[in-house]
């Protein structure tokens, strides 16, 4: 079969194109840097750890939100094949939900690590975090699964009730719409992001409060201190991880409301935001750690000496 494509259709899925491989680029940086580090050193610390697998799963997310996009305006009729839409939006499900638990769990080691208080519990926290990571992570991934293996079994029941399956060629034929059945998808991820939206909110209130606790304190005694660097850093990450927030949770809302009204220029707003964020915000955290910006200027460096040489 051809494909049903349009100008309007191409030109979407070029930009897209541009901005899911810009993004993945940035991502497959973060891995390579840290999966360096790792065979150098034989280890890596609790924030390098969440970074890596965030860097994972947000490759995969742009990745995946590609291909979708790619088909669905480009070769719709592919995801007419059982079961290419189920697998699609499953794997999209479990690395979007993983995108949010990780940025969480980072936005948390950040509050834990870097505030100052007395609560026993906190010290205890800030004792045991770095234990407490690997559990926190392999928590996020299991959670992911069942959203993910949740949203796939929502997905083909929905097919499965409202298409006629034909055996030949094992394709799906249409006949009444499902978007109406796709609302527990909706409220999947509106839970997922907003008790990572929660988590974020409560760690930077907690940064905030031991920063101005901390700055009181040198006031006090007139001293300097190399925390309040450290609470100004941790409140810049989870500054750019509200604001990720806030806009994908406003992009949630308008999927919510346009996306039965088949609106398309609304749509590729959300898809475009939603596909810029992962790689924005990872660049953010490029820039505010020491040794992936030392490593990134390193490149940048180098390639524009082969420019030049040229």
């Amino acid at each position: 079969q051809q494909s049903n494509v349009t100008s309007y259709g191409a030109t979407a899925v070029a930009i897209l194109t541009l901005e899911a491989f810009a993004g993945m680029w940035i991502n497959t940086f973060i891995v390579c840097v840290l999966c360096i580090a790792w065979v150098k050193k034989k280890t890596l610390n609790s924030n390098e750890k969440i970074l890596l697998l965030l860097g994972c799963c947000r490759f995969w997310h742009l990745g995946i939100s590609w291909i979708y996009y790619f088909l669905s305006n480009i070769y719709s009729y592919c995801l007419l094949v059982h079961p290419i839409l189920q697998l699609l939006q499953g794997a999209y499900s479990f690395f979007n939900c993983s995108n949010f638990c990780f940025s969480a769990c980072l936005c948390v080691f950040y509050c834990i690590k870097i505030a100052n208080f007395r609560n026993s519990l906190f010290i205890y926290l800030k004792v045991k975090i770095d234990r407490i990571v690997p559990w926190l992570l392999l928590g996020s991934v299991i959670f992911s699964l069942i959203i993910g293996t949740l949203v796939y079994n929502i997905i083909d029941k929905a097919v499965c009730k409202n298409l006629n399956f034909t055996c030949q060629g094992r394709l799906w034929k249409a006949t009444i719409r499902i978007e109406e059945h796709l609302y527990p998808i909706h409220f999947l991820a509106g839970f997922v992001c907003t008790t990572s939206f929660m988590a974020v909110i409560v760690s930077a209130v907690f940064l905030l409060f031991s920063l101005w606790r901390h700055k009181c304190k040198m006031q006090t005694n007139s001293m300097n201190s190399l925390s309040v660097d450290a609470h100004i850093r941790a409140m810049k990450s989870i500054l750019s991880f509200f604001i990720m927030y806030s806009i994908n949770f406003m992009a949630l809302i308008l999927t919510l409301i346009y996306s039965t009204k088949h609106q398309n220029h609304v749509m590729l707003l959300v898809y475009l935001i939603q596909l810029a964020f992962p790689g924005v915000h990872s660049l953010i955290l490029i820039f505010s750690n020491p040794k992936l910006e030392k490593a990134l200027i390193r490149i940048l460096s180098c390639a524009k000496c082969q420019v030049c040489m040229r």
